[in-house]
């Protein structure tokens, strides 16, 4: 099941039945099964306390995901900066939505297994990424 939360800040996620169809899917398509999954809203603020307490990193990041998976299923709490998110949309030139699902896919990748510290695995997540945004579209 995917839940939807915010901590310190007011904001919802506008078409709940279909983020939840389409991370499902995600999760199917690449041989896993949705467990519990929260998404948690909140500021940058927020967001870079967490990164400094359990990361140890004194700098703002738009997502930042907690892996309680269990071999085939996946679950685990994604904390989304919802003001990283605007700022990085302005800056790459994209709808806030559309930068809002590729963090919250980049999130749900973590937990299916992906890295991203390397250049070669932060190719592969870029575009499993847009895939998976592409595979948004046609829902």
């Amino acid at each position: 099941m995917i839940y939807q939360h915010t901590e310190d800040i007011d904001f919802t996620y506008s078409n709940e039945t279909m983020l939840r169809q389409w991370l499902d899917s995600v999760a199917r398509q690449e041989g896993k099964t949705i467990g519990e999954i929260n998404i948690i809203f909140c500021s940058d603020e927020y967001l870079l306390e967490m990164n400094k307490q359990y990361l140890n990193h004194d700098y703002y990041t738009d997502v930042i995901t907690f892996d309680y998976s269990d071999d085939q299923i996946i679950s685990g709490d994604i904390f989304i900066s919802v003001d990283r998110v605007k700022d990085n949309a302005q800056t790459y030139k994209q709808i806030f939505a559309t930068e809002l699902n590729r963090v919250i896919v980049h999130g749900i990748l973590h937990l299916i297994g992906y890295k991203d510290k390397t250049d070669a695995e932060q190719k592969i997540m870029r575009q499993k990424e847009n895939y998976y945004l592409q595979k948004l579209s046609e829902l």
